[in-house]
């Protein structure tokens, strides 16, 4: 009985020893718990609105603006302490789902490439247009050309013209003939003046040795060419120097291109350009920029630019459509940081891209403007702003800055976060719905203010404002000059006691 005792009082103490042990060893963790889970709750909680992420205070409510339920500002992760307030901060899972990619720098630099396209017709060479006209007046008895697109070769007979000035001067020729022996003069001034007219040698000589005055005299053509315009018909009566055809020497021919007012820098006398036709597709062409319009199209802001080409098979025929593709080495530039379009955001004037923030634990991204050169296509050109030991952004920036706006952070929509900087804690002295046109008034009328709402309740004055420009001081004391009065500044007696009955505030 004794021994049965004894083992019980055993039991006892090896299970309070066991509960002393436990606690010891078991408490102290329990404690750290304890003291872990209240770290959170120790952090101060930003709340913002949605729409308006300028507006932010330590508790909840409704937005000042719009009167939406403010929500959470997102906190910081972990393993970033000390990243930048202005930076954003994303997990892997966000990265990954965004589509967000990034290149460090220094893999972008290269020669840059300057590819501008222009369109165009050809077109022929005007150095090479001739006129076939008549030198003497009389009506065409017979044409030999009939239409537009008829090959001329020189020396051809284009028509027959009967005149009566020709009449008359074959038959001086005739008379001076017959006294060559006497006055050789005379018979030399008779064949001048039918030179004169374009009769030929031979044409001349005919005439001396038939001793026949010709009724109708051939018109030869002095030039080989394609006729591109016909402007007289048979029996029409033509005057000395009228034309009778428009001819052009298709054998080289011109490529007349519309640039673009942009483009025009990169393009310059000399250039090599390679272009297409639609209807030869498959086959190149190429020739040399020879002239680049000084003048502007006001319409159109472009400018001709002229490229000859060399048509042998006349393959090349006026009015046809051409592309053209002229690549330029911008030598000048050197080695550049070339980005591409996808890094970009663009606000007015200004051009921003984000980079990744080194030596963090979660993906941290900020905002940094750039200056931008040349427009290469799908790619720009970088003056400054980036160094190849950074990192980028190529893809999926706009996720990015979207999530910098709803946090209220410099963004596309705000470069400067300074400028849109909410002053909630600025309280101005007021009553109704008087004082609250009379309070936004006059803070919206000093320079740098772009945003100001006051709450009747709260009496707190929300400002966004540009730093450079103004200060939460000015505005105070403006609010003090029209009878409200603020933490900082009062209002004047006479200024207050002039206020309508229902905006005294004063007790």
């Amino acid at each position: 009985m004794n021994n049965k005792i004894l083992k019980y009082i055993l039991y006892g103490l090896i299970f309070a020893g066991g509960l002393f042990f436990g606690k010891l060893i078991f408490g102290n963790h329990s404690g750290d718990k304890h003291t872990t889970e209240q770290t959170p709750e120790a952090e101060a909680q930003v709340w913002t609105c949605s729409m308006h992420p300028q507006i932010r205070q330590d508790h909840p409510g409704k937005c000042p603006i719009c009167a939406m339920d403010l929500i959470p500002l997102k906190t910081q992760g972990t393993g970033t302490e000390n990243i930048d307030p202005d930076a954003i901060q994303m997990s892997e899972e966000a990265v990954a789902l965004a589509n967000i990619q990034t290149t460090v720098v220094g893999a972008l630099r290269t020669t840059p490439v300057k590819e501008i396209r222009m369109y165009g017709i050809i077109k022929p060479d005007e150095r090479l247009l001739r006129s076939l006209v008549s030198h003497v007046s009389g009506r065409i008895e017979t044409l030999s050309v009939n239409f537009a697109g008829e090959t001329v070769r020189e020396g051809q007979v284009i028509a027959k013209i009967y005149s009566p000035d020709l009449l008359n001067a074959q038959q001086e020729l005739l008379e001076a003939k017959k006294l060559e022996a006497t006055q050789p003069a005379l018979l030399n001034a008779a064949r001048e003046k039918l030179r004169f007219w374009k009769l030929s040698d031979k044409q001349i000589a005919e005439i001396e040795q038939t001793g026949k005055v010709l009724p109708t005299i051939n018109i030869l053509a002095n030039v080989s060419g394609i006729v591109i315009d016909k402007k007289v018909e048979q029996g029409d009566y033509v005057n000395q120097g009228g034309v009778l055809f428009d001819l052009a020497d298709l054998s080289s021919v011109w490529a007349m291109f519309d640039a673009y007012e942009s483009d025009l820098p990169y393009l310059k006398i000399g250039n090599h350009v390679e272009y297409t036709l639609q209807t030869l597709p498959g086959k190149s062409f190429s020739g040399k920029i020879s002239f680049i319009d000084p003048i502007l199209d006001k319409t159109t802001r472009t400018a001709k630019v002229r490229v000859e080409t060399a048509n042998p098979g006349l393959e090349l025929k006026p009015e046809m459509y051409a592309n053209a593709l002229v690549k330029n080495h911008l030598k000048q530039n050197g080695n550049e940081i070339i980005i591409p379009k996808t890094a970009l955001l663009w606000t007015g004037k200004r051009s921003i891209v984000y980079v990744k923030q080194p030596d963090t634990d979660l993906p941290v991204f900020k905002l940094r403007e750039i200056d931008l050169g040349a427009s290469l296509g799908n790619e720009y050109v970088v003056l400054s702003g980036l160094s190849d030991s950074e990192e980028i952004v190529t893809n999926g920036a706009f996720v990015i800055d979207a999530s910098a706006q709803l946090e209220g952070k410099p963004s596309m929509m705000n470069l400067n976060s300074d400028v849109t900087k909410s002053l909630q804690d600025m309280r101005v002295e007021g009553l109704c719905e008087m004082c609250k046109d009379r309070i936004e008034k006059t803070a919206k009328n000093i320079t740098g203010i772009s945003s100001a709402v006051w709450d009747i309740q709260t009496k707190q004055l929300h400002l966004q404002y540009d730093s450079k420009l103004t200060s939460p001081d000015k505005v105070a004391k403006a609010l003090a000059k029209v009878g409200h009065d603020t933490e900082k500044y009062k209002a004047n007696d006479e200024v207050y006691n002039a206020l309508p009955a229902c905006c005294k505030y004063r007790k």
